[in-house]
């Protein structure tokens, strides 16, 4: 099998890439959101138990199966499974590792718009000017009216002429960046990308943690208190095991740890692909996982959840969505806040940079296939990934009344298939490729050992944990979402949803193709299969 040429240029590149990808709109938009909307600490206890059980096994698992698809020369999802399992459905799992980036690309670059919309209006000086016009206790429905506004939230239809020069500015941008390659594209941008944010995060973390009480009248809301609230594990009213046991909290933690990591979405089995045959995985795994959970818990947390509880008690602020903090809360805090335009013009400046190098990685395994599957140039695919993505983007900016078409691809591909692909990869990685052959494989090159409980777990910790979010998650969603798509006049929802089928079906056909193809000039032989 001929291996591909494009490979990464040091260790500390595919590090920064692997956190890049994970480092984006679930650290500093979605975590401080779930904090927020979840009871604060309370939520911070089944958010580091699905690190432990789901996270970083998962995280060690698809380094360690991208590699050794690598090594036999697969660089695309379709391949690594199947040289994973020699059984001729098994690049079949392709399809939801492929369309489950792509799609989530879809909706996800409208939000990198937005985020870069905002930094535009505080360097413009709209922010402050809308403040000004509020009345006294007002800002806060000022924010959420242009927020609305701005997403065309209140009709469908194509927003403004400005909305969509910055929708094609960064369209051309994450395209540009992808088309250059591993090495002269992502990880060039990443090495860049992420000391910037995290220099930027750093800084307006040091200024929210020098910000005294803002209301001398409720001295109580300090810095000292406002950190309490997200580590303090207290529930008013309940007792600590009874807020525990409400299902809802864990689903939202597991839920945020797929989001967060980028498990389970088939970027990290792609980058670790054109890693070298002893690079190590454990290490690089773990630096990868300690970075995206640094910039979320320490950087991400620290900087939004403090903010609002200080300069609005975000307890008793009504959030309607995970992203309200950063949209609409936050800007009033900024507008509350010493020099606020300008740290308003930093946050979301970085956020748009995170952005950038998630939705990039998100483009990175359907060029892979395209490439080991067709032999398609790199101009040619990634003019045709263009294309598939554009519709899709225009379809979510369209239908952008109450963000249904977000929501509903959100729903269906950015969270439901994420599970089913977790459940496969997991259990694929414990049991059919199995565990001796897992453990032989990931020593390879590796710098630190895998701790022996992490077997016992990946095995039949991680599979039952991952059955039993899964089952909570149809159990608590599927029935609303089944009014959504059958019982709405609109039938947009439907709409979107057979789109992002045909997606897949479209992905299906592909590696139906692309199989009979590595069969006849590639078949997996003996010598493949690495012992």
């Amino acid at each position: 099998m001929a291996h591909n040429n494009d490979s990464w240029g040091s260790k500390i590149g595919v590090i920064l890439a692997v956190a890049g990808s994970a480092v984006g709109l679930g650290n500093f938009l979605r975590f401080p959101g779930q904090v927020a909307t979840n009871g604060g600490g309370i939520f911070m206890i089944p958010y580091f138990i699905s690190l432990l059980l789901v996270g970083i096994p998962i995280c060690w698992a698809e380094w360690t199966m991208g590699r050794y698809g690598g090594a036999v020369g697969h660089n695309s999802t379709p391949g690594i499974f199947r040289a994973l399992w020699r059984h001729p459905a098994s690049k079949y799992i392709g399809i939801l590792s492929i369309t489950i980036p792509v799609v989530i690309y879809m909706y996800y670059i409208y939000i990198e718009v937005w985020c870069l919309s905002y930094a535009l209006d505080y360097v413009l000086g709209n922010m402050r000017a809308m403040s000004a016009a509020a009345a006294p206790g007002q800002d806060i429905k000022i924010y959420e009216a242009h927020f609305a506004a701005m997403v065309g939230a209140a009709a469908n239809g194509f927003p403004g002429g400005r909305m969509m020069f910055l929708v094609a500015l960064t369209f051309f941008l994450n395209f540009f960046l992808i088309f250059r390659g591993v090495s002269k594209g992502i990880e060039s941008f990443s090495k860049i990308a992420m000391p910037l944010l995290i220099v930027i995060a750093v800084v307006i973390v040091l200024r929210v943690l020098t910000l005294g009480a803002p209301n001398p009248a409720m001295p109580e809301r300090n810095i000292v208190n406002a950190l309490g609230f997200m580590w303090n594990p207290r529930v008013e009213g309940a007792s600590l095991w009874t807020a525990l046991l409400n299902p809802k909290l864990w689903l939202s933690a597991a839920g945020q740890i797929f989001f967060t990591l980028s498990i389970c979405m088939g970027v990290i089995l792609n980058y670790a692909s054109y890693l070298k045959r002893d690079d190590d995985v454990v290490l690089s795994g773990l630096t990868a996982s300690a970075v995206n959970e640094f910039c979320e818990v320490c950087l991400g947390g620290m900087m939004v959840i403090p903010l609002a509880f200080m300069f609005l008690d975000v307890r008793n602020v009504q959030l309607d969505s995970t992203f309200s903090v950063a949209f609409t809360v936050l800007p009033t805090v900024f507008h509350r806040m010493p020099l606020g335009d300008m740290f308003g013009a930093l946050f979301f400046a970085m956020i748009f940079i995170a952005a950038i190098t998630s939705s990039i990685s998100m483009l990175q395994p359907a060029i892979a296939f395209l490439e080991e599957g067709f032999a398609m140039g790199r101009r040619l695919s990634v003019t045709l990934l263009a294309l598939i993505v554009s519709i899709g983007a225009l379809i979510a900016i369209f239908f952008s009344k109450n963000l249904l078409a977000l929501d509903t691809m959100d729903f269906w591909v950015g969270n439901f298939l994420v599970f089913v692909l977790g459940m496969i990869q997991i259990i694929l990685f414990g049991w059919v490729f199995g565990v001796e052959r897992a453990k032989a494989e990931i020593s390879k090159g590796a710098e630190i050992p895998v701790p022996r409980p992490f077997w016992f777990v990946v095995k039949y910790v991680s599979p039952v944990y991952l059955l039993a979010i899964f089952a909570g998650f149809c159990y608590d969603k599927l029935a609303g979402y089944y009014k959504t798509i059958f019982q709405s006049e609109d039938r947009v929802a439907a709409f979107v949803l057979t789109f992002v089928l045909a997606v897949a079906l479209f992905f299906a056909v592909l590696i139906w193709l692309a199989g009979k193809r590595w069969e006849e000039k590639h078949p997996i032989s003996e010598e493949d299969v690495i012992p």
